[in-house]
Formats: structure tokens, C-alpha cells, sequence
């Protein structure tokens, strides 16, 4: 089964059922072959976001950091009070949020977010730094030099999310296929091809995705899009946690969908 061949569900009726921005994240890296077959398996439970005809949507993020790259050291290491914030574009339709995303009670994922400006979606105004300060103090991260983040990685990739049904509360998950990589003022970007990640969003209990992917000896991997980046794109960066995930990526330097319409981001 392929994601084309999924029902469809609405973004409202996705968002009334599992909105989500507190729940415990599963991230899995497979090939993306793999993909057709982990479905298969759970039939009759996954609906597909689907939006005017279209099932996979085109995300671009901007992550920011300090100089000495605080927030990449943090989660690297596991700490508790560790945090990322980013730009991210929705590049069909230039839809742009500001995000900050911390740790809450048992392992749980927050995540904070304000409506931004497409403009400025490569760098942080004066009022999302206000955001970022007031979100952190209120999630008690604290010792951020919020004055001193800069743009630290772009990244592009396609992603279908999925409503997933079954027994008891509904969750979500993504499937993030078309990777790539690249750090500001860097005209080459590194590329993943061949890979998903698959990304389970719900409550502490796992969902039928989370079994069927148990099933084929898939296990959840500390998979960061910021973090892994970072760590592949500069040598002089350690491995860190990530560092079993990074021997098996299929990174290769190439293209990637940097400069499309609707993400006039520059390095």
C-alpha cells in the first residue's frame, strides 16, 4: 500500500482529533522501501492529510542557535532542559510559523508556535525573539542567550501525515522522505536519498504504526533533523548521541530544493 492509495482526512478533522502539541514522539529511520509494507500492515487504521488533491507537502525549515550552537550541544547530550527553535515553511502555500519546541513532564515533546511572516522566515525579528524568551522562560529553559541566535541549518524534505485510528485515543504520524541538508552561506546542500523517517505523535501508549514497524526489527532512533544535520555537515562537530544513526545514512552531497518559489530564504 502507498500513500496515494490511503483514505483521505481533512486538516480540521486531523486537527480535532489529534492536535497533539504535548505527546511523546517515536522516530524511525528505514529504507524508504520499506514504507509500502509497514502500511499494508496496519489497513484499515491510517487516513492520509490530504489538501486541494495533494497528499505529500513540501517543508522548509531554518533552525536557530547560538554561536557556540547551545541547543545542537544539549539535545546531543540528553539534557533536560534542552530546546530547538525554527522558521518552517509550508512551501505550497508559503503558510510560515515560528516554533519552539521543549521537553516536558515523562519524555513528552512541547511544542510552542506564533504565525510568522514568509519574509522573514530566514531570521528572527525583534517580536520572535520576544516569543522565544517569554516561551523558554515559561518552560523553565533558562541561561539562553536568546539576543545571540542566528540561523545555524536550512533543511527541505516532502512529508505525508497520517491520522492513525485503532485502540484508544487517535494520534498522528509523518513520513518524511527527500532530506537534504544546508548550512547558511553554504551554496552545497547534502542529500539523503533512499531514507525515510517515519515519526509517531500520540500519548505514552503505542500506536498500531509503532507495531507494525516493531514487526520488521525497526526500532526508534535518536533521529534529529537538526541535530544528525549538523553533525554530517561539519566534521568539527561531534557525532554525540546520533552517532549509530549517522554510520547509516546514505548522505551524498547534491541538490536540493532550496531556491523553489514561496521560500525566499537566503544564507
Amino acid at each position: 500500500m502507498s500513500i496515494d492509495s490511503l483514505p483521505t482526512v481533512t486538516l480540521e478533522r486531523l486537527l480535532a482529533e489529534a492536535a497533539l502539541q504535548t505527546r511523546v514522539d517515536r522516530k524511525y529511520l528505514l529504507d524508504a522501501g520499506l514504507v509500502s509494507q509497514v502500511l499494508d500492515a496496519i489497513d484499515g487504521q491510517a487516513h492520509v492529510l490530504c489538501i486541494e488533491g495533494r497528499r505529500t507537502f513540501a517543508y522548509r525549515s531554518t533552525y536557530f542557535d547560538t554561536p557556540d550552537l547551545d541547543a545542537f550541544h544539549l539535545a546531543g547530550r540528553g539534557r533536560r532542559r534542552r530546546f530547538k527553535v525554527r522558521t518552517r515553511v509550508y512551501r505550497h502555500s508559503g503558510e510560515t510559523w515560528l516554533e519552539v519546541k521543549t521537553r516536558g513532564p515523562r519524555g513528552t515533546t512541547v511544542k510552542d508556535r506564533l504565525a510568522y511572516d514568509l519574509a522573514d522566515a530566514g531570521r528572527l525579528t525583534p517580536g520572535a525573539r520576544d516569543f522565544v524568551a517569554a516561551t523558554l522562560e515559561a518552560r523553565r529553559v533558562r541561561d539562553v542567550d536568546v539576543a545571540a541566535l542566528v540561523p545555524s541549518l536550512h533543511t527541505a524534505y516532502d512529508r505525508a501525515t497520517l491520522l492513525l485510528s485503532g485502540a484508544g485515543p487517535a494520534s498522528r504520524a509523518t513520513i518524511d522522505s527527500g532530506l537534504a541538508w544546508r548550512r547558511p552561506g553554504s551554496p552545497e546542500p547534502v542529500t539523503v536519498p533512499g531514507a525515510a523517517i517515519v515519526e509517531t505523535k500520540g500519548g505514552a501508549s503505542p500506536s498500531a504504526l509503532d507495531r507494525a514497524l516493531w514487526r520488521t526489527r525497526t526500532r526508534p532512533a535518536r533521529v534529529s533533523k537538526y541535530g544528525t544535520g549538523l553533525a554530517v555537515l561539519d566534521d568539527d562537530l561531534p557525532d554525540l548521541k546520533w552517532h549509530r544513526l549517522i554510520t547509516r545514512l546514505p548522505a551524498e552531497k547534491g541538490t536540493a530544493p532550496f531556491s523553489a518559489a514561496r521560500t525566499p530564504l537566503t544564507a
